[in-house]
């Protein structure tokens, strides 16, 4: 096996040892020890790819970042507009993978909030462009984001287990909150008519 196989092949399974740490023992027992015995990797060779804990956890967000961008692009090739507010939408439908997802990103990110807030920041901005698509689509902004909202608090209680919602009752309101026909006043045609002038 060449050397870059080699080293793509150990980064995955570092990557790999870190999430499952952080699922099985929480984000308080991950460090670069931890990783080496989980991933059956040297220290040395663990810390060719990441020199600090910091760094593996940069890693998992990007790692992330990378899996929501795919499943973004692949949600909005299969749905088209989605009722004019596909941004909406596509964001709606991540909330609901956060959940789905067996290594979770909330997981990922918590550890990385834990250690080093500053991490967070990509994340932050990343949230701050889609937000300002979904209201530039939106005919109600406001509306949208509370949808947009409602949605990722919905994913961040089940992930952190604080939700008292049945898994069947978080689908069924997933789906509420994607289906523009259960929000009134969200297309053009039911905008209301603006206000006559007045002499």
């Amino acid at each position: 096996m060449d050397n870059p196989s080699r080293s793509e092949r150990s980064r995955k399974a570092a990557l790999t040892a870190a999430l499952t740490i952080i699922a099985r023992d929480g984000p308080g027992r991950l460090t670069l020890d931890a990783i080496a015995r989980e991933s059956g990797l040297s220290k040395g060779g663990l810390m060719h790819q990441f020199p600090n804990k910091e760094a593996v956890l940069k890693a998992l967000l990007e790692q992330q970042f990378r899996h929501f961008d795919d499943f973004a692009n692949d949600f909005r090739a299969k749905a088209g507009e989605a009722g004019g507010q596909p941004e909406l939408a596509t964001q709606i439908a991540i909330s609901r993978e956060l959940i789905a997802q067996q290594y979770s990103v909330a997981q990922a990110m918590l550890g990385a909030l834990a250690q080093e807030p500053s991490l967070l920041a990509d994340a932050r901005a990343k949230d701050a462009e889609r937000l300002a698509e979904i209201r530039g689509e939106a005919h109600d902004p406001d509306l949208a984001v509370l949808r947009w909202a409602a949605a990722r608090g919905l994913a961040l209680m089940a992930l952190l287990r604080v939700s008292p919602l049945e898994a069947s009752e978080l689908d069924r309101l997933f789906e509420r909150l994607r289906d523009n026909r259960q929000w009134p006043g969200v297309t053009a045609d039911s905008r209301p008519s603006p206000e006559p002038s007045k002499p």
